[in-house]
Parts: C-alpha cells; structure tokens; sequence
C-alpha cells in the first residue's frame, strides 16, 4: 500500500462531530498515515492540539483570515502565548493557517483588508520568532502574500512552509518556491474546468508538490454537487482524508508519472516543508 500526508484537513470541523473515529480509520485504511490539522482562531487551539495527540497526527496554530473580522487584538498574543507553552510538543508543526484573503468582498474593503494584513505581518513575525514554518491561506492574494513573505524573510535560513490549495499563476508559484514553500494540491485539480491549475499541477517541479484535502471543505468532482443538483435532492458529498489517494491518481495522470513516484515526492516535500514531521514518520 502507498502511505501519504495529508497536509491540510480540518478534522476539528463539527461536519466530523458524528464519526470523526471512524473517518480517521477510513483515511487510515486508504494509506493516509498522516494528517495536519491547521487552526483556524483562538477557540480552536486546543481542539487541534488534542486531536493530532489522539490520532497521531501533527497540528498547526494559527489565526485565519476569515476569522479576523471576529478576532480580538489580544489573540496574537494569546497565540504567542500558545506557541511558548507548546513549544517542546513534537507534534506542533507550523504556524498556520494564516494569510490572506481577497476573494470575499467584505475582507478586500476597508477595514478588514488593512486588519487582515495587519494579522498575517504579526503572525509571520510570530513563526519567525519560534522558528516554525508557515502554512498559507492564498485567495486572490499572492502578490500581497509575497509581498509581506519578502519583508519579514526570517534572516539567513528563510521561509519553510506551504502555500495551501494554490491557485495562482505560475509565475506567483515560481516565486513561492524561491522563498522555500511547497503548493498544495487538492480537490480543486479534479475538475477538468480548472485548467490553469491542472498545467500547474503538470508542469511545476515535482520537487515543489505536496497533497492535501482541506477536508471538509474543497471536494474533489466526484463528491461535488451544484446548486442545482443540491436542489434536485442528490447529496452533497463529504470531503475526507480518505479522499487524497484518488485525488493523487489525477495529479500522477496529469504529470504522465506513476502514482509511486508521487507518493514518494509528496512524502518527501512534505517532511522538506514541515521539518518537525521527520521526528514523527520514519522517513
């Protein structure tokens, strides 16, 4: 069987409450040995935390951009906090998620688009100071992402980390990968719609790959429904973990390459990414 990492899923999300056991067993099954559970905000620190301890997975702190609009200024210290406290827990991989985000028109106006800047700066320059990666949120916003990443480049080693479910250009990827970040496919490439990212997915290094689901969120298009299937009663289904092998057998087939020299590059960007994962998987 083929082991990979699924470096993003949000298994803390409540669509999990009901089975969140058995889902992680099902991912466990299909041969995804390991999951990164980013936060989302303060009230989800500990929640991801105690999850990647009770299914030997790896979690991130952070505060996303669609939450700030409900964040307190005392939040980023409470998450430098968080950061000190966990400092020596092995399974704290990065800081994340954080970033940007353009796409709602709320958070591209004034004030929220100033506020979101404000808390991505403070929590690169948290990552710098404990000397964790980072793990992008990127909608509609690389070049202000890049931006702030040239800013704050932590002196002489640089950035580690991921730009998560990535949609940009293929210059803005080739400058992420310049200043040391992995992109992060997921469902997204599954569509044949989607025809910028699938080149994308085809023709960048493999060395600059890793795989994830953003699980629940982002299903792959055998799980999507539209509206107006929605409406015609067929149900939508739930993105999981499990998912990341077919997901990988659409890159592999896009790149013309077999799904075990995949597995094994994602395998290895990811631990190149997330360095604390060497001490976690055998490598």
């Amino acid at each position: 069987m083929l082991f990979w990492i699924d470096t993003h899923c949000h298994l803390d999300a409540q669509e999990f409450d009901g089975d969140r056991s058995d889902m992680r067993r099902r991912a466990t099954g299909a041969g995804v040995g390991h999951c990164v559970l980013p936060a989302v905000g303060v009230s989800s620190f500990d929640r991801v935390r105690v999850l990647a301890h009770e299914f030997g997975d790896s979690y991130a702190l952070g505060i996303h951009p669609l939450c700030i609009k409900d964040a307190l200024d005392g939040d980023l210290a409470l998450l430098d906090t968080e950061l000190a406290r966990r400092k020596d827990d092995p399974r704290l991989v990065a800081v994340g998620e954080i970033g940007l985000d353009f796409f709602v028109p709320e958070l591209n106006q004034s004030p929220l688009r100033e506020r979101q800047e404000h808390f991505y700066r403070e929590q690169l320059l948290l990552a710098r100071k404990h000397a964790l990666p980072v793990i992008l949120h990127v909608r509609r916003s690389a070049d202000r992402l890049l931006k702030h990443l040239r800013e704050l480049a932590p002196l002489g080693a640089g950035w580690q980390g991921i730009a998560h479910a990535f949609n940009g250009s293929e210059q803005q990827a080739e400058e992420f990968i310049k200043l040391g970040f992995k992109l992060g496919f997921g469902g997204a490439v599954t569509f044949d719609r989607a025809l910028q990212l699938r080149r994308l997915a085809a023709a960048l290094p493999l060395s600059a790959l890793v795989l994830e689901t953003d699980s629940p969120d982002i299903p792959p298009h055998w799980l999507y429904k539209t509206a107006e299937q929605r409406g015609q009663g067929q149900v939508q289904g739930r993105n999981e973990p499990d998912q990341l092998p077919q997901i990988a057998a659409v890159v592999a087939q896009l790149r013309g390459v077999p799904v075990q020299a995949l597995a094994d590059a994602a395998w290895a960007n990811s631990l190149a990414a997330l360095p604390k994962l060497k001490g976690l998987l055998a490598c």
